[in-house]
């Protein structure tokens, strides 16, 4: 019974939170992302983490970008970490082709347990390296400002922690410093499978203003080690 009243009361406050976001939706795709991850704990502070991705839009039906990342890990407490990490994406351009891109990123991580609530907020400074130039700014690094909080429910006698999260994209050292380029919103649950093995199933509205207004819903399916 208690299960069942957990379960009501998050698809009320799921329902709440994507509501507006669903209403005033503009031109509208979908997508679903595929992803395997793997992290590993080198020293009691120190974690390395590698991960793969493939995303997809137009209705599911092409691929929009593939990756590979890694990255490290240092955790100054249990609430406090920065972490570093490198991307490599192939990923589809304007002339229909697959073109290289190279993304950098460096992460302030921090945590707030409270209760049953996990709070976590991370902010993300991302350079991004372009192998298609179509004009004279693509010569040049672009940059990011990434800010994303998150709110996990810890049920540690049942498999499932469901969570929501909120993250924005800020271009930084452009002319278009000071918007937001992009938001997305997510629910989702951590399924835990076995030990160390878990797999992440969350739904995301993504709306981009630029370079025009467009939204896309998208379904997210990783499986995630730790070993």
């Amino acid at each position: 019974m208690g299960m069942m009243m957990m379960t009501k009361k998050w698809c009320i406050v799921l329902f709440s939170f994507f509501l507006p976001l669903i209403a005033f939706s503009q031109k509208k795709d979908f997508g679903i992302w595929y992803g395997v991850s793997a992290e590993h704990k080198l020293a009691k502070k120190l974690e390395i983490d590698l991960s793969t991705d493939i995303r997809t839009f137009n209705n599911a039906s092409k691929i929009e970008e593939a990756f590979i990342e890694g990255g490290l890990t240092y955790n100054f407490s249990k609430h406090l970490g920065i972490a570093g990490s490198y991307r490599l994406t192939e990923n589809l351009e304007n002339n229909n082709s697959y073109y290289f891109q190279h993304k950098v990123f460096l992460d302030f991580k921090g945590t707030l347990p409270l209760g049953k609530f996990n709070f976590t907020g991370r902010l993300r400074l991302q350079t991004r390296i372009k192998t298609y130039i179509k004009d004279e700014n693509d010569n040049f690094p672009d940059y990011t400002g990434r800010i994303k909080i998150k709110a996990t429910y810890k049920t540690p006698t049942f498999p499932i922690d469901p969570y929501i999260y909120v993250e924005s994209f800020c271009p930084m050292f452009s002319d278009k410093s000071g918007t937001i380029g992009k938001n997305r919103f997510a629910a989702g649950m951590d399924l835990r499978i076995i030990k160390r093995h878990s797999v992440e199933l969350e739904y995301i509205f993504q709306r981009d203003y630029q370079p025009h207004l467009s939204d896309i819903n998208i379904i997210s399916i990783d499986y995630n080690i730790k070993f």
